[in-house]
């Protein structure tokens, strides 16, 4: 085991991490948020720190860097990055507890979104804004990030592809483009493009930036920590429309818009896994609205509603404009199926996903045919591609 390239990977993630802070502290000291600002600056100098002494101990490291490594590595930074990330939340005193504190920021970066404040909105504005972060940089990845931009500290192919199996939420890791750093930086561009463009449509809606940024951060994430108490329900029908559609794009693989900006719409169209998430998002949708058939006092109202819950289950983002555990249990039980069901691999969307979903249902397929057929042999496609054995394994 390289444990000392894994402690300079790590004193890199936390370089990333600290440089990503500095907006946080920026925005406290405009707003002259004292504590806050003192928070920060106690994290950034634990930062300092512990980079150094991994600096340090860390010298001359071997190059050699193997799957068990980027697999240590992936658990151990994130485990670092949250046991000092969560530091502003308690110094501030804004989370008087550090378990408490802890366990925010880690639903942050997992982009979980559960939540032990039970009133945001009393939060000072760069703790609001470090918590929404905390989701931005959990939905790609700070790994991802760190291998797309940086030399990331290791060399040759092997390193990037070890550690992004060890970060990929999909069945599987595959190459935009020869290189996978390129295909990391690839892939962290259209991120920052969505969330750009997420953020410009609701200042549209008039929604105030820093609400914007924040929202569009949870969006992105698929995490759900927002900035007001009762989620997106107090803002504007088209805000919420707006959240809803970018809640369901950021909830697709982000290898379908970089074949789409390279012309390659007929596998676009062919994706198996897209039109089965897609197929799901609106057949969701048309069942639920149905069921809430006189819930509402309009059609349009319970559409809204219908699609914006449909959408943010099934991304595992966990906005809210209503409470749904009002709806009938044949729509609740829908939303419990989506839940498990997820996004698509390769998206920053949680749950099983829809092309583990997608295999779970060929695998069984086949497993039935080889009941009826003994000598049959068939392979399993996704796509027009044969699936590995190893894969489905």
């Amino acid at each position: 085991m390289n444990y000392k390239m894994m402690g300079r990977f790590i004193a890199q993630i936390l370089m990333i991490a600290g440089v990503f802070m500095l907006p946080a502290l920026a925005i406290s000291l405009y707003c002259g948020e004292t504590a806050a600002v003192y928070a920060f600056l106690l994290t950034l100098g634990a930062f300092a720190l512990v980079i150094g002494l991994l600096t340090l101990t860390c010298r001359g490291a071997a190059s050699a860097f193997y799957a068990k490594e980027g697999l240590v590595c992936a658990g151990a930074s994130w485990i670092v990055l949250s046991l000092l990330s969560c530091l502003p939340f308690y110094l501030s005193r804004e989370i008087p507890s550090y378990l408490d504190a802890l366990f925010e920021i880690v639903s942050g970066f997992t982009t979980t979104g559960a939540s032990v404040v039970p009133e945001v909105e009393r939060l000072s504005k760069g703790i609001l804004y470090w918590r929404s972060f905390s989701h931005w940089l959990g939905g790609m990845g700070v790994l991802v990030f760190l291998l797309a931009f940086t030399s990331g500290g290791g060399k040759g192919q092997g390193f990037t592809m070890h550690l992004l199996r060890a970060e990929s939420p999909g069945p599987n890791v595959g190459k935009l483009v020869p290189r996978m750093r390129k295909t990391a930086a690839i892939l962290y561009v259209l991120y920052i493009c969505l969330t750009v463009l997420n953020v410009i449509f609701l200042l549209i809606g008039k929604m105030p930036l820093f609400e914007a940024v924040c929202t569009a951060f949870g969006t992105a994430g698929t995490g759900g920590f927002g900035v007001k108490n009762d989620s997106i329900a107090g803002y504007s029908p088209y805000l919420q429309n707006v959240t809803t559609v970018f809640m369901a794009l950021f909830g697709i693989n982000f290898s379908c818009y970089y074949l789409l900006l390279v012309g390659n719409f007929r596998s676009v169209f062919k994706d198996e896994e897209l039109r089965m998430y897609l197929g799901i998002l609106v057949g969701a949708t048309l069942l639920i609205v149905w069921n809430l058939r006189g819930f509402y006092p309009t059609l349009g109202e319970a559409v809204r509603h219908a699609a914006f819950q449909v959408s943010s289950v099934m991304t595992t983002t966990g906005y809210a404009t209503t409470d749904f555990a009002l709806w009938p249990a044949f729509s609740q039980s829908i939303l419990l199926l989506l839940m498990v069901i997820g996004a698509c691999a390769g998206s920053t969307g949680g749950g099983l996903k829809c092309a583990r979903a997608l295999l779970l249902f060929k695998g069984l397929k086949r497993n039935i045919h080889q009941v009826l057929h003994h000598r049959r042999v068939q392979t399993i496609r996704i796509n027009d591609q044969v699936v590995g054995e190893k894969v489905l394994d």
